[in-house]
């Protein structure tokens, strides 16, 4: 048995493993692990080299799960300790990481990011050039939700997202990550309120049909959460630091999963954007 200690984790483990009687393994990988409890909610277990998400609870680079684990090794929660298979991972001392983007802060600043939007369009190219799913920021659905999230349209959105929920192959399906990508930018467009409620109803709708990694980081959206490489493209935004470095790491994110999502982060953007500028008088 090889005993760590866990180095940070998001307020909603803390919730997760207070809560949880029955937890399984749901995947297991060399980077990560990825718990689910008798409720459908997930918990992943990660490696620095991930790093802090809305529901990560981070080890030490070290950690090797596919060495000790397998998919029907038991799992079980005693006092500040977590025992799976050959580990046992104690959180007493994490600490805890928000996961909460500074959105009121960015919906300020919408207009000097939207300035930088050529930037990110092209970086957005780039991510698709090596992409060869089906989703892409021209088809008729994906710009059905961007224009509708831009607009704030809750009846137009949750019928694009119910089309997208669950679209394609993975863990994280395409239409998933396209959807998590796009309610990220209706956080910064709109006043919170507003974005609150598009969020999470957009969320919910989706989450209830795709797999459930996908509905938890749906759901964590839709909770104006997001992991750190967003937090990192959103600082450099707010510090107007170069972006292509953050955008690199987030359209490297899985096969296909952080560029997809990047297109629909830049899909809203754009339909905000043509929307001011089709209003302008000419």
């Amino acid at each position: 048995m090889e005993s760590i200690r866990a180095v940070s984790l998001a307020p909603l483990v803390r919730d997760w493993l207070a809560d949880t009687r029955q937890p399984r393994i749901l995947h297991v990988f060399e980077d990560a692990c990825n718990l689910v409890n008798e409720n459908g909610d997930v918990l992943s277990i990660v490696r620095q080299k991930i790093g802090e998400g809305p529901f990560n609870l981070v080890v030490p680079e070290n950690v090797l799960f596919s060495k000790h684990l397998a998919s029907e090794s038991s799992v079980s929660i005693r006092g500040d300790e977590l025992i799976f298979g050959e580990l046992t991972i104690s959180f007493a001392y994490a600490k805890t990481w928000n996961p909460q983007p500074e959105w009121e802060v960015l919906q300020k600043k919408k207009e000097t990011i939207l300035a930088l939007l050529d930037e990110l369009q092209i970086a957005n190219d780039r991510g698709h050039s090596f992409n060869t799913n089906f989703i892409t920021i021209q088809s008729p659905l994906s710009n059905s939700l961007t224009a509708s999230l831009a607009n704030a349209d809750l009846p137009s959105a949750r019928t694009a997202a119910k089309k997208l929920a669950g679209l394609g192959m993975g863990l994280t399906p395409s239409g998933d990550d396209f959807l998590m990508g796009a309610i990220h930018a209706a956080w910064i467009l709109h006043p919170v309120e507003t974005a609150g409620h598009l969020a999470k109803e957009i969320a919910e709708t989706a989450a209830a049909l795709t797999t459930s990694l996908s509905a938890a980081w749906l759901r964590s959206a839709g909770r104006g959460e997001a992991g750190i490489l967003w937090h990192e493209l959103f600082n450099s935004l707010l510090l107007n630091a170069d972006v292509k470095l953050p955008i690199t790491s987030i359209l490297s994110i899985g096969e296909t999963s952080g560029a997809d999502a990047f297109a629909g982060f830049v899909g809203v953007l754009t339909s905000f954007k043509e929307r001011i500028i089709n209003q302008c008088p000419s």
